[in-house]
């Protein structure tokens, strides 16, 4: 479980990420985080995975509270996985196979169990193909998937995905999508910072709405997303399944939306 407490982080230059940030999050959970660029989402989530330390609030981990410290820093890759939105950031090594085994060496695996993950992670991903290529080489979509295969090496609890359908193929999309659906069917906790709020309702447990680095609401997604004042406070349209209730005179408090989606 995650509970952050009135977590507040101003960036070095003075800019304001985050502003009195209170939110739990349940182990096992789907949580997508909505909101316009500059929103906070990222911020929020570079603090969650332990990059970021805030100036006020606490942030607990499991009933313990993380104070940041580089020993703790360390174990929290053990414990939460980000993958960011643009996979250049991540990818940095010579091939495929040494980008995907970097975090698992840096937990003093032995090279045996370092090539079980690897080629545990390029068989899921199914990019074994690439293992002898240079990230440089790669697509776009072949760089996101390899991304995301060094994040799941480590074998993380808690997954973040910081846009992860951003720019990619409808192919891709549907190999990412099914990756976050298997995760999560593994017990795996899986936060998506996300644009798209068609995907945010079908999919989330939770839906966090954000603004100029506060939480507005966050609730299921029939709570959040079928209200159009607080969608129009973040600058986002209602799903569209919400907008064809609406056309059609359904009271989308009354019932459930995602319940008449499976009825149309």
């Amino acid at each position: 479980m995650i509970q952050l407490k009135n977590i507040q982080y101003t960036y070095p230059e003075g800019t304001k990420g985050l502003e009195d940030v209170s939110l739990t999050i349940e182990s096992g959970s789907k949580v997508a985080f909505l909101g316009e660029n500059g929103a906070g989402k990222s911020s929020l989530f570079l603090v969650i995975n332990g990059i970021h330390k805030p100036q006020k609030g606490e942030f607990i981990l499991d009933e313990a509270r993380f104070k940041f410290t580089n020993k703790e820093r360390k174990q929290m890759a053990r414990k939460i996985g980000y993958v960011f939105q643009d996979p250049d950031v991540q990818l940095f090594a010579a091939s495929v196979y040494e980008d995907i085994a970097f975090g698992p060496f840096n937990l003093g695996l032995n090279k045996k169990e370092i090539d079980a993950r690897v080629e545990k992670n390029l068989n899921l991903l199914g990019i074994q193909d690439l293992k002898d290529k240079a990230p440089h080489q790669l697509s776009y979509g072949q760089k996101k998937q390899v991304a995301v295969a060094g994040v799941l090496a480590m074998e993380p609890e808690i997954i973040l995905f910081d846009e992860p359908f951003a720019w990619l193929d409808n192919r891709h999309k549907q190999i990412m999508n099914d990756i976050i659906d298997d995760l999560n069917q593994q017990g795996k906790t899986v936060l998506i910072s996300t644009h798209n709020p068609d995907f945010a309702f079908e999919w989330a447990d939770k839906v966090v709405l954000m603004k100029e680095g506060r939480i507005i609401a966050a609730d299921s997604p029939e709570k959040t997303m079928c209200n159009k004042t607080l969608m129009q406070e973040i600058g986002m349209e209602l799903p569209l399944v919400v907008q064809l209730a609406e056309k059609m005179g359904i009271d989308s408090y009354s019932r459930s939306i995602k319940a008449l989606l499976q009825e149309v």
